[in-house]
Parts: structure tokens; sequence; C-alpha cells
């Protein structure tokens, strides 16, 4: 929503309301379709190119390094990313203003709203090194940039969702109870996806086995889309909320 108005001569400010739940759900879909898009791509236009591997065994799905390492590919996730990237940091610091008003001097609530903040920037930092140092481009670099990026949002999930059941305890609303719910259950379900992801990435390179990749493939996409879904449940946090901007009005003589 837009608003701003000339009253007298004097122009007021230009304010953009936009509700949390928009920006959640924009934040989240961005990079949901981007990768969408690299798999659709590289399985129909470079198949061969994305699921071939040193193993040189047959495979049916493109991993995610693979298939943003390519070109279209690489330049339409980075682009979601990029866009989606300082939305990112701004849920985090909303989680972060939210939790230091909730918990103030509260022992160890306050400190854990600290690391929160910390491991959720690191987890966004983390997706964007893997994001514009494709695998094919200085496969370290990139390698690094995923571990950081799954290490920091485990250890995030994990204190997000201590901390909302110290907030579910003394909360009445329903809505909070949910969203401690789901919070724990998509963490689960992020750690399953990736000891699974992690096992057959390692059967693969041990053994040379045929679907051993493709099944690190799958599961490395459900690690994503869970990630996923935990940001969506942002939205029964924030129901209420708006984000607004708002432009300076100066009176400027010539």
């Amino acid at each position: 929503m837009l608003q701003g108005s000339n009253i007298l001569g004097h122009e007021r400010p230009l304010v953009i309301r936009v509700s949390f739940t928009t920006c959640v759900l924009g934040t989240v879909c961005l990079p949901l379709l981007g990768l969408i898009t690299c798999v659709f791509i590289s399985s129909v236009f470079h198949f061969e190119d994305s699921t071939g591997t040193h193993c040189q065994v047959p495979n049916y799905l493109p991993s995610i390094s693979a298939s943003i390492s390519l070109s279209p590919e690489c330049h339409i996730w980075r682009f979601c990313i990029g866009l989606h990237s300082a939305p990112r940091f701004l849920v985090a610091f909303t989680y972060f203003r939210f939790y230091k008003m909730r918990f103030a001097s509260r022992f160890p609530e306050s400190p854990l709203s600290c690391l929160n903040l910390a491991f959720s920037i690191s987890e966004n930092l983390g997706l964007l090194l893997l994001t514009y140092v494709s695998s094919s481009e200085t496969y370290f670099v990139h390698k690094e940039g995923f571990v950081l990026f799954i290490i920091s949002s485990l250890i995030y999930m994990g204190i997000t969702c201590r901390l909302w059941k110290t907030i579910k305890k003394y909360s009445l609303s329903p809505e909070d109870a949910k969203s401690h719910h789901w919070k724990v259950r998509f963490l689960l379900l992020n750690i399953s996806f990736c000891a699974f992801a992690g096992f057959f990435y390692w059967k693969h390179n041990m053994y040379c086995e045929s679907g051993s990749y493709t099944l690190f493939a799958l599961f490395e996409y459900l690690v994503v889309f869970s990630n996923m879904a935990f940001h969506l449940t942002a939205v029964w946090d924030f129901k209420s909320r708006e984000v607004m901007v708002i432009s300076s009005s100066e009176d400027k003589d010539f």
C-alpha cells in the first residue's frame, strides 16, 4: 500500500506498507521457484552434464550444486537468492528484537537470542557464498559455503525451537503453540533428511553404486524444502505485523 499527499504545499512522506506475511512468503518463494526452475532446466536440457559424476554410473536427478553451476541456471539462482537475501536479514533482526523484548534479562533465553541472530546471519552468508561461488568455479569455497549453511541452519533452528518452547509455555495464543509444534517437526525432518543425504553421498563416493547419487540429490532437495518450511512459520509469529518504508520529507530551497 502506498500513502502520500501534498497538503498546503508541503509534501507528506511517502509510506509503503507491506504485510509481514507477504514479505515472508515472497522471501521463501523466491529461492523455491528458483530451485525448481534450475532443477527442471538441468534435467531437461543439461541432463548429462548435471547428473554425471566421477563414478560414471547412471544417475537420474541432478544435485543442487550441479544444477546451479550451469548456465543459465546459475544466473536464475543468483538472481533469486540475491533478491531474497535483504528480506532474510530483515526477518533475522525482527526476530532478534522480538526475543529481546520478550525475554529482556531472562537467562538463558536472552543470550540465546543473540546466538540465534548470529547463526541466522551466518546461515544467510553461507547461502550467499555457495550461490555466488559455484562448484565448477572454486569447489573448496563452494563446499565450505554449503557446510556453513547446513551447520548454521541446524543450530539456528535448534535455538529457535528452544526459544519458542519457552514462549509457548507462558503464552495463551494458539498461534504460538502451532508455531512451536511445526518448528519442531520441520527441524526433525531437516535433521533426518541431512542424515540420509550424507549417507547416500558417502555411499556413492565409497561404492559408486547406481542410484546412490540420485537418492542423495532427492534428500538434498528435501533438506532445502524443510528449511524453507521452517522459515515459513514466521507467518504465524508475525501475522499482524507490517513492514513499512517511509521516505524522508525535506523542504529544499533553491
